[in-house]
C-alpha cells in the first residue's frame, strides 16, 4: 500500500439543509491540499454522492487499489459500527439492536443501497473519538467568543461544552472523556450537557454550574462538526438566545430513537423522514441571567483536518 495507489473516502451523514454539504466540501478541499490523496465525500443519507457512489467515483481511477473509509464522526455509534460497514459491503462490527436478525424492512435506509464497483482493498477506520487535539478547537472557540463579549475581559466566565446525546451511550462516553481532558487544563469553572437523550441536559448542567460559581458570562461551545438545525435553532432556543416558534413545528430531524437511529456522531443534520421531536419545551428553564456567548461548531477547522490526516498516516 502506498499513497500513489490509495484514496480516502470521507463519510458524512448528510443533511436536507445546505450547511453540512458546504462544510464537507471545505473539509474535502482542505484534506486534499493537506495530504495530496485522492479524496471524495460520501453521504449516508439525503446528500449526494452516496457512500457507495463516492467509492465508485474513486474507483474510476484505475490506479487506485486501496480505499480507506474515514467516518468524519466524533463518536462511534450505530452509524459507524453498523450502517456504514453495511453500506461499504463489509460486515457490521456489532449486532444491530434495531434489527438483531439483520432483516430490515423495505422502507429502511439500509435497503436498496447502491452497489459498489471496486475490486481493490476497502478498509474502514473508526470515528475520531476524544482526540486531545479537539481541545485546541474548543479553546479557540472560547477565545473567539470572548473577543466578541460586551463585558470586560476579566469578567467572571464559565464554560459549557454541549453535544447531542445518544440512547446507546457512545456520545456520552465521548463527551465525558473529552470534558475530563478539558477540565484538567481549563482555568474557568466548566461543565458539560446534552441536548437530549442523556443527562445532564443543558439547562440542568448550566443551572448547576452558574449556581455553584459566581459567573457573569457563560461560553457555550457546541461539539458538533457541521452547523445545522441543532446548532442554529434547537440549542439557541434552549439557551434562550432565540424565541421558540409555537405556531408550527418546523423540524425535519427524524429521531428514529428506539428503533432506527443513534446520535453518536456529533454531526448536526436534519433527516428526511419528518418525524418531529422538539424537546426544548420539556427541559428545565435556564436560570442564568448573565451574558451567553455561543460560538460556531467545529466546521472545517484546520485542526480537524490535521486530526483526519494523522488518522490516515497512522493507518498507512
Amino acid at each position: 500500500m502506498s499513497k500513489e495507489d490509495t484514496a480516502v473516502l470521507l463519510i458524512s451523514h448528510g443533511s436536507t439543509r445546505p450547511y453540512g454539504k458546504v462544510v464537507f466540501d471545505e473539509i474535502k478541499e482542505k484534506f486534499i491540499e493537506k495530504t495530496g490523496l485522492k479524496t471524495e465525500v460520501g453521504y449516508m443519507k439525503v446528500s449526494e454522492p452516496s457512500v457507495a457512489g463516492a467509492v465508485n467515483i474513486l474507483a474510476e481511477d484505475e490506479s487506485i487499489k486501496h480505499i480507506i473509509g474515514l467516518p468524519v464522526f466524533l463518536a462511534p455509534g450505530i452509524h459507524t459500527r453498523i450502517d456504514i460497514p453495511i453500506m461499504l459491503e463489509l460486515d457490521p462490527l456489532e449486532v444491530d439492536p434495531r434489527q438483531p436478525d439483520g432483516n430490515y424492512p423495505e422502507d429502511h435506509y439500509l435497503c436498496g443501497l447502491d452497489d459498489i464497483n471496486f475490486s481493490g482493498e476497502l478498509d474502514l477506520l473508526d470515528a475520531i473519538g476524544p482526540n486531545p487535539r479537539l481541545l485546541e478547537i474548543i479553546e479557540n472557540r472560547i477565545e473567539t467568543a470572548l473577543e466578541e463579549s460586551e463585558l470586560d475581559r476579566d469578567a467572571r466566565t464559565g464554560v459549557m461544552i454541549v453535544s447531542h446525546g445518544s440512547r446507546l451511550g457512545y456520545n456520552k462516553e465521548f463527551l465525558t472523556d473529552l470534558f475530563s481532558q478539558f477540565e484538567g487544563q481549563c482555568d474557568y469553572p466548566s461543565s458539560f450537557g446534552f441536548m437530549e437523550l442523556e443527562t445532564p441536559d443543558i439547562p440542568s448542567a448550566t443551572n448547576k454550574l452558574t449556581e455553584e460559581n459566581e459567573i457573569d458570562r457563560l461560553v457555550v461551545v457546541p461539539v458538533f462538526i457541521a452547523p445545522g438545525k441543532h446548532t442554529t435553532h434547537d440549542i439557541p432556543i434552549i439557551l434562550r438566545l432565540m424565541e421558540e416558534e409555537h405556531h408550527h413545528h418546523e423540524h425535519d430531524h427524524d429521531h428514529e430513537h428506539s428503533h432506527d437511529h443513534d446520535h453518536s456522531h456529533g454531526h448536526d443534520h436534519e433527516h428526511s423522514h419528518g418525524h418531529h421531536h422538539d424537546h426544548s419545551h420539556d427541559l428545565t428553564p435556564i436560570d442564568f441571567e448573565g451574558e451567553v456567548l455561543y460560538p460556531e461548531p467545529i466546521c472545517a477547522d484546520d485542526v480537524l483536518i490535521e486530526i483526519l490526516e494523522s488518522m490516515i498516516q497512522d493507518y498507512l
